[in-house]
């Protein structure tokens, strides 16, 4: 199966006043790699998220933001802490006392003394506002899945035609090997024969032998091979239920390979011709295969 890296999903929902929305977006990246930006009241859920995305998603980089809105599920309430403020006046009238110092202690001068009050926060609807929030995430990943499998169906339709080119590429080259060889051994024959001329005379084994050998160095028969091999490699491993792209990648990049060695030994111009078009198919090949999962 052909999965893309590259979607987004998105699901809300609400609980008496509080609206939840989950945002899943993805792209393409070596690994998984999951990144989340949320509430401080949902951290501890962090990694039970991951596990969820993990379970759908096997490469890509996924963000994953959490947005709270309303009424919010914190109830603060303040706390006096009594027992410091009674030791608190003491002292002020011990201080008062030993220095002769006049006046009363205010409501102002009590507001100002440290931590006499806190404010406590006590979260409401916990445990529902935690499980909607991975239910929620669970169908946010699912429109991302969906979203990557219909941009898989358009890449595989792509590669399929790509390789199509490619394989048209590589029958021509199959099929103009052997006029290459054959207009490359006459070549070299008459080079030699013409260098020779009459002075002395030269066995034609000898001389069949000689081109054979300059000839062998020019020949694509391996490479061709090789690229009928991947080529069909390629077309099976598109048809697999499994995250195929680094398979593909490695394939692509051993066909590439081949193209430059067939470029290299070559010395006819059509066939120089076909290597250029190749390699621009392999290319595109290439930069596709980059974002499948």
């Amino acid at each position: 199966m052909v999965r893309s890296m590259t979607g987004y999903g998105r699901e809300t929902a609400e609980i008496e006043g509080t609206r939840l929305t989950i945002e899943v977006r993805s792209v393409n990246h070596r690994f998984l790699d999951i990144s989340a930006k949320m509430p401080r009241t949902f951290l501890f859920l962090e990694d039970k998220m991951k596990k969820l995305i993990k379970n759908d998603i096997s490469r890509g980089r996924v963000d994953v933001y959490v947005t709270m809105e309303g009424e919010g599920i914190t109830e603060r309430s303040l706390k006096v802490d009594w027992d410091l403020l009674e030791q608190y006046i003491n002292q002020l009238k011990v201080v008062k006392g030993h220095y002769g110092l006049t006046g009363d202690v205010s409501v102002d001068i009590v507001t100002k003394l440290e931590d006499l009050f806190t404010v406590q926060e006590t979260d409401q609807h916990q445990d529902e506002l935690q499980q909607m929030l991975l239910d929620s995430l669970q169908k946010a990943v699912g429109k991302l899945v969906d979203m990557r499998k219909d941009e898989g169906d358009a890449l595989r339709d792509d590669l399929k035609a790509r390789l199509g080119e490619v394989r048209n590429f590589v029958n021509q080259l199959e099929d103009r090997r052997e006029l290459v060889i054959d207009t490359y051994k006459n070549r070299i024959k008459s080079r030699i024969q013409e260098y020779v001329r009459e002075s002395f005379q030269i066995e034609d084994s000898r001389i069949m032998q000689e081109v054979a050998l300059l000839a062998e160095k020019g020949d694509i028969t391996e490479e061709i091979t090789r690229l009928h091999s991947h080529i069909d490699q390629f077309s099976s491993t598109l048809g697999k239920q499994q995250s195929i792209g680094r398979q593909l990648d490695f394939i692509v990049q051993e066909m590439h390979r081949e193209v430059n060695t067939i470029g290299s030994k070559s010395n006819d111009a059509k066939i120089s011709e076909w290597v250029v078009s190749l390699k621009s198919e392999i290319e595109k090949m290439k930069e596709q295969v980059q974002n499948v999962e």
